[in-house]
């Protein structure tokens, strides 16, 4: 196996463009180093992106975040001004292994793995986040709802490289949050994971929603049915209740060892109308 760690971008796009044989990004490696080591991945090529200041950077950008692909779980949440902006991309990025594992893991390699259960998918596709790819035939962005195309596929085409994630500008009055079901309060998978993004009105109306789901389906959804449940309303009791049942009618989920596809179903309403009670909440701290 060959190792390489360039220190920009154009030759890391060079490496990945020139290989022969299968080639794999670098990141935290927290995923593809045990896929190695069981022997369900052997690249020949190894491309540590590390070393990439814009794939390591977080910076302000036209009122939101501009969050490098190769960012740390632990310097994501440690950065106040992206943690008081996104409070519910932090809710999951902090379930993402122990301490240890989030002091490696990274948000773009957590996208990449394309896990249906992935924790920070949903709480990205709640935020409109945009992922910005580059590769042979240049810079293109992609929404993350559009990313993932089933388990351990995606949208990205031979020799491109995700670059970085965009979140927009934080509307006034608007608040996130993300919860997961899982059978130990740690170090778990989610058997359904719920993102909800909100803002009010200056009358406490919600006037937009975004509500994503993950690990009830080949990948992440995206679930306007439920985020218009919620949009006109005060986000009272009834409107909570049209939510819990749009996310439970998008699902499609499998039956696995962690949870049936009914339990998931009816657990997938009650994870979002929670997740949507405290989005609801941080918005009205904001007001």
């Amino acid at each position: 196996m060959r190792y390489e760690a360039p220190r920009t971008l154009e030759a890391a796009l060079a490496l990945l463009s020139s290989a022969n044989g299968q080639a794999r990004v670098l990141a935290g490696g927290t995923d593809l180093l045990i896929g190695m080591r069981a022997g369900h991945v052997a690249p020949e090529l190894l491309v540590d992106v590390k070393g990439i200041t814009e794939m390591t950077s977080i910076l302000a950008e036209n009122g939101g975040f501009r969050l490098g692909a190769a960012v740390t779980c632990m310097d994501l949440v440690e950065h106040e001004a992206f943690a008081k902006a996104w409070p519910g991309v932090i809710d999951a990025v902090k379930l993402i292994g122990s301490i240890q594992v989030k002091g490696r893991a990274t948000v773009g390699g957590n996208l990449c793995n394309a896990s249906p259960a992935a924790d920070s998918v949903p709480a990205m596709i709640a935020a409109d986040a945009s992922v910005s790819i580059a590769g042979p035939n240049g810079k293109r962005e992609e929404r993350i709802e559009n990313f993932t195309t089933g388990p351990g596929k995606t949208a990205l085409a031979k020799g491109e490289i995700v670059t970085s994630f965009l979140l927009p500008r934080r509307l006034p009055h608007s608040g996130d949050a993300y919860l997961r079901f899982t059978p130990r309060t740690e170090m778990d998978i989610a058997v359904v994971g719920a993102g909800v993004n909100l803002a009010l009105d200056d009358g406490g109306v919600c006037r937009q929603a975004r509500v994503s789901l993950g690990a009830v389906a080949e990948r992440a959804l995206l679930v306007p049915e439920a985020a218009a449940a919620l949009i006109g309303s005060k986000v009272d009791a009834a409107a909570l209740e049209r939510l819990a049942a749009a996310a439970s009618a998008a699902c499609r989920p499998i039956d696995d060892k962690r949870g049936t596809r009914e339990f998931r179903i009816k657990i997938a309403g009650v994870m979002a109308r929670r997740a949507a009670e405290i989005a609801l909440a941080r918005a009205r701290e904001t007001s």
